[in-house]
């Protein structure tokens, strides 16, 4: 939600997204080496990241051989990095009015469909519903809307967000997915007391980000280029890229997603803390969403999933409800570090569906209790961890710790503590057991041993009634 009044009338353009750069070294790739293959396989385990190069190569890969050594690598470096943790968290739309026409989005301008923008009531509700299925996290989304007032709404909505609780369910952390801001905006984003900052570009490729903007604000592609430089100049330290798979060539996105990082990295010391990583997925009345130009197979979705978590080992990967449960179990083992829940994609969805059109089909429609169970059942952690946006540990200070590993000293036993916190209070019978059983595990086999008094400890203030404990 931006004001277009305070964008400049003149600026510089971005220039650090160099596609025929990209191109060429995908060209120069041809067949790769498997001798080389493993080389860089063998260099991503030592968690120190990719070059564009190097990344070039695993893109060109297709022996189904050298994949699952890839595969197999991309799970071991996330678990030295962050362990075998994943955070969850819920999209929560409160508005699916849309100046912008994109030709994949249900959202698009001319779509005739129902819209709703909902009350600050509404939205409480929303979040109460929320909060009753166990929610602690919250991504706060809404189509885009020109003007002041609009961006004043967007305020409003995080406060309310903040101040509603339900029982003992409460939001600690609110994260934020809209259109590009001004920098004053953005200041005035992060005294809203938000977490992370996220905007995808859809597609890195002008031609095609052209062709897919027709209309709207949103057709201008360096106003959103360069929205994240205008982020982390205003303060907000944790922002999140990505793309949308389907678009273009998905080897091309990779590569200039990854160009993208090394951008803000170089210019403000640190790279996004996460990436996302949609596959377009049927959406009414969205001609794209309906016939992909680019469709991407499930198992090319697996590999830019393994090679993104081997390029840029500490970043967080997002995966939302969009896939198939299959296919999000599956996922679990190759990076993913962050997903969705009991998801919609519409205003209104959790508390009182009114008909409202959604971006887009949701292709898991678990609820968040089967969720937490599949991901323990596959040996992970359900994680609503907030303590390091809560600590101060976010942008560079983050990076200092999540490159060498050390983030997982703090990342385990804060999703130990959540997770307690959610079998206790919302978990199912079925679900509780086979969380007790996690726990025990983590604990004995996990927890380093010097942390293993004090996480034991924590986890018996829990079981006395206290909540919201972290390291």
């Amino acid at each position: 939600m931006e004001a277009l009044s305070s964008r400049p009338i003149v600026r510089k353009e971005a220039t650090f997204i160099d596609m025929a750069r990209v191109r060429g070294l995908l060209t120069d790739v041809g067949t790769p080496d498997p001798a080389r293959v493993r080389e860089i396989i063998a260099k991503a385990l030592e968690l120190h990241g990719l070059s564009l190069e190097e990344t070039a190569v695993l893109l060109g890969t297709e022996s189904p051989e050298l994949l699952e050594e890839m595969f197999h690598a991309a799970r071991t470096a996330k678990d030295s990095i962050y362990g075998r943790r994943i955070v969850l968290f819920a999209p929560l739309y409160y508005s699916n009015h849309c100046a912008n026409d994109c030709l994949y989005c249900a959202f698009r301008r001319s779509n005739p469909r129902k819209r709703t923008k909902l009350s600050l009531e509404q939205v409480a509700a929303e979040v109460r519903a929320l909060e009753d299925q166990g929610h602690k996290r919250v991504l706060v989304i809404a189509g885009e809307v020109t003007g002041s007032s609009s961006f004043d709404y967007l305020l409003q909505v995080i406060e309310t967000v903040y101040a509603t609780r339900s029982g003992r369910g409460e939001i600690r952390r609110v994260n934020v997915e809209m259109a590009p801001m001004s920098v004053e905006e953005f200041r005035r984003l992060k005294a809203a007391r938000i977490g992370t900052y996220v905007v995808f570009q859809e597609t890195y490729d002008p031609v095609t980000y052209e062709r897919m903007h027709p209309s709207g604000p949103k057709r201008d592609y360096h106003w959103r280029l360069t929205a994240m430089d205008r982020a982390m100049e205003a303060g907000i330290d944790d922002v999140g890229l990505g793309v949308l798979f389907g678009l273009n060539d998905y080897r091309e996105e990779v590569l200039a997603m990854l160009t993208h990082a090394q951008h803000l990295e170089k210019t403000f010391g640190a790279g996004p803390h996460t990436l996302s990583v949609p596959r377009l997925e049927p959406a009414d009345g969205a001609p794209a969403a309906m016939q992909p130009p680019h469709p991407v197979s499930d198992q090319d979705f697996k590999k830019i999933v393994a090679i993104l978590r081997l390029a840029v080992p500490y970043t967080g990967i997002i995966l939302s409800t969009r896939e198939t449960a299959e296919m999000r179990g599956a996922l679990l083992d190759l990076g993913i570090s962050q997903m969705s829940a009991g998801s919609h994609t519409e205003p209104g969805g959790y508390a009182d569906h009114d008909g409202s059109v959604p971006q887009f089909s949701v292709g898991d429609h678990r609820t968040l209790d089967d969720v937490i169970a599949d991901i323990a059942q596959h040996g992970y952690v359900p994680s609503f961890c907030t303590g390091c946006y809560r600590r101060g540990r976010t942008g560079r200070d983050f990076m200092d710790l999540a490159k060498p590993g050390l983030i997982r000293a703090h990342c385990l036993p804060n999703a130990l503590v959540t997770y307690r916190e959610y079998l206790l209070d919302y978990g199912s019978e079925r679900t509780r057991q086979l969380g007790e059983q996690v726990i025990r595990d983590q604990i004995e086999h996990e927890v380093p041993s010097n942390r293993r008094s004090a996480v034991l400890k924590v986890l018996e203030r829990i079981d006395a009634g206290e909540r919201d404990i972290y390291f």
